[in-house]
């Protein structure tokens, strides 16, 4: 049987959960017994921009930037398939990881890693990597794919995200 996160039946044991912030690694759980089924701590997918899942993994104790780099490695191992833009929510993070540890060097001439909208407004004047290198609507015309000019009915133009940078986050809820 699959219960919700959080959702304590009569008949399971209740689990204590600790709230981890959004950009740190999550602690080790330690386990009691294993009598219970584990946990894991998330399910990260790749999604089209149209919602389509394209490949999904698990992450049994924390989201952090080498597994993300081994599951976008796992999922394209030839270069010729790699995604011009990879959107996810700790792309800085994940920039930051692969610059250290030389993977960078692999994916720098195919994708460029932009944050999702909601992350990007959260924290992009205290990030420099991510304002300037992760932005997912650069208006400096670096990116022409990520921001179209629309027009109202009065024929006025304005400048609109291209894509849904949230569509993997729906998956969640």
């Amino acid at each position: 049987m699959l219960n919700c996160q959080y959702e304590n039946l009569a008949w399971n044991h209740s689990i204590e959960h600790s709230i981890q912030p959004h950009d740190e690694n999550a602690p080790e759980v330690q386990r009691k017994n294993y009598f219970s089924p584990a946990h894991f701590y998330c399910v990260e997918t790749i999604c089209a921009p149209c919602g389509v899942v394209i490949a999904w993994t698990k992450f049994n104790k924390s989201e952090s930037s080498t597994k993300i780099l081994k599951f976008l490695k796992d999922t394209y191992p030839v270069k010729d398939t790699r995604p011009d833009y990879i959107c996810i929510d700790k792309a800085c993070l994940v920039l930051r990881t692969s610059l250290n540890n030389g993977a960078w060097e692999e994916w720098k001439d195919t994708s460029h890693l932009i944050v999702d909208a909601y992350h990007y407004n959260n924290h992009w004047m205290e990030d420099f990597i991510c304002c300037k290198y992760c932005n997912p609507a650069p208006l400096d015309g670096s990116a022409p794919n990520l921001v179209i000019e629309m027009k109202t009915d009065k024929v006025v133009k304005y400048l609109k995200w291209a894509f849904n940078t949230q569509v993997s986050e729906y998956l969640n809820k």
